[in-house]
């Protein structure tokens, strides 16, 4: 009897986590060269950073096919199923194309773990990279937009190079991995500017900055900074989003709808024009197709709206950098009064930064937990660290998500109008929430 999608993706999903870093490139490579180096058939834009990188990713994708172009997306991770992690012309892979494409790619998968390549069979990140190179040449599309795992000198999606490098802001996460200075982690994410990249980058703290300038000027990248070549110039909240007018190539252009909430996301904008002008050779994207593309946007579980009465938003923010962009875009987009929290953390994250920045907006907290991973703190020992920032009398604790959303909202809907309720504080979290409230036909 064939494998099942679930089957299928339980069996990919059990190598080595994409938490870890695991040495080296040398695997994926040999499995992109036993499948005739897919990665090099099509352009890439490649996206690094700490925050950011999933919805410029998003934003580049509709702005290509505003163009006309025929786009792959790559991105990590994802909320409810795998396939959402390889998109083309901004639909996720159906799960026959997929397992179809895990079957007919497994024998040459397994030559390399014969292998063993610097001790270690392929690593899940390592196939689903490879997987996502060859659906897109057998598309083939005319351009791949490509979001980094996790660093970037040796992360698995760096086995091309790409015509065009994206550097989201880089702040500190993953520090076990990538080092405790901004110096050591911009060190490991400029690894994917290559002689010949155009690098758009955005606004950076200075020691971020110097480290990116620097890899620019080594191998002789032509740079496009945030606050010179582009950039927000205004930006009103609107019913459902914003109103921007950015600075771009062509000069200002505005009246342009982003259907996403918040600052740091009309940056994120201004970020994805820029590297769609600079993917053109820094030719102007008409105005037309900026209002086009932005206002085609879906980005979920980014400040995303999933009940009402009491309203119910979901946000992937698992740092404090990120968790405070998200508060600052809630405060602004909803003014909940209270605002109760529900809230699940990895343990490896910095969780006390996190809940500090929490308890700045949030009247309660509800802490619960990640189904189906050991990385996640439980319930008991987040409601412990959340207690030490919040107060005890001040934090719920709920043994699942589902537990956790329905304690939300029966105190939102005890506290009356005003009152909402965000899902916040880890990735997989937000997809376990999203698969809890929403039909599989809205998702």
């Amino acid at each position: 009897m064939p494998e099942t999608h679930h089957e299928i993706v339980q069996r990919l999903i059990s190598r080595w986590p994409e938490h870890r870093i695991a040495p080296g490139t040398a695997r994926v490579e040999a499995l992109c060269e036993l499948l005739g180096s897919p990665q090099r058939a099509y352009p890439v834009i490649q996206i690094a950073g700490t925050n950011g990188k999933g919805s410029t990713a998003i934003m580049i994708d509709a702005l290509l096919r505003a163009l006309g172009l025929r786009t792959g997306r790559f991105t990590s991770p994802h909320l409810i199923d795998v396939t959402e992690r390889i998109a083309i012309d901004g639909e996720p892979m159906s799960a026959d194309a997929f397992d179809e494409l895990v079957t007919h790619t497994q024998p040459l998968i397994d030559m390399v773990d014969a292998q063993a390549i610097d001790g270690v069979p392929m690593t899940f990140f390592e196939v689903i990279t490879a997987l996502a190179y060859e659906a897109f040449a057998e598309a083939p599309v005319d351009v791949a937009v490509v979001e980094v795992g996790l660093g970037g000198v040796t992360d698995a999606t760096n086995v091309m190079d790409a015509q065009v490098a994206v550097i989201c802001p880089v702040d500190y996460d993953h520090t076990h991995l990538l080092g405790d200075t901004l110096t050591e982690i911009a060190t490991e994410k400029a690894g994917i500017i290559k002689p010949g990249t155009q690098v758009v980058l955005a606004g950076q703290e200075p020691e971020a900055a110097a480290v990116l300038i620097q890899r620019c000027a080594e191998v002789g990248a032509k740079v496009y900074l945030e606050g010179v070549e582009f950039g927000v110039l205004e930006r009103t909240p609107a019913v459902g989003g914003q109103m921007l007018r950015l600075d771009t190539a062509g000069g200002p252009v505005g009246d342009l709808l982003l259907p996403l909430f918040g600052a740091h996301m009309a940056r994120n904008a201004a970020l994805a024009v820029a590297a769609v002008e600079a993917f053109l050779g820094g030719k102007p994207l008409a105005p037309d197709i900026i209002a086009e593309g932005l206002a085609e946007v879906v980005a979920p579980a980014r400040l995303e709206v999933v009940r009402r009465s009491p309203t119910v938003v979901l946000d992937t923010c698992h740092n404090p950098h990120g968790a405070r962009a998200t508060l600052a875009a809630l405060t602004e987009a909803f003014a909940f009064s209270p605002l109760i929290g529900v809230v699940a953390a990895m343990a490896d994250k910095d969780v006390t930064g996190l809940l500090e920045i929490f308890d700045e907006e949030m009247t309660t907290i509800v802490c619960t937990t990640v189904a189906g991973t050991n990385r996640a703190l439980t319930p008991d020992q987040l409601g412990e660290r959340a207690a030490e920032v919040f107060g005890e009398e001040r934090v719920r604790v709920a043994p699942t998500m589902a537990d956790a959303i329905e304690t939300a909202v029966a105190l939102a809907d005890e506290a009356g109008a005003g009152a909402g309720v965000l899902i916040a504080g880890s990735v997989i979290a937000a997809g376990q929430a999203r698969a809890l409230l929403l039909r599989e036909e809205d998702r």
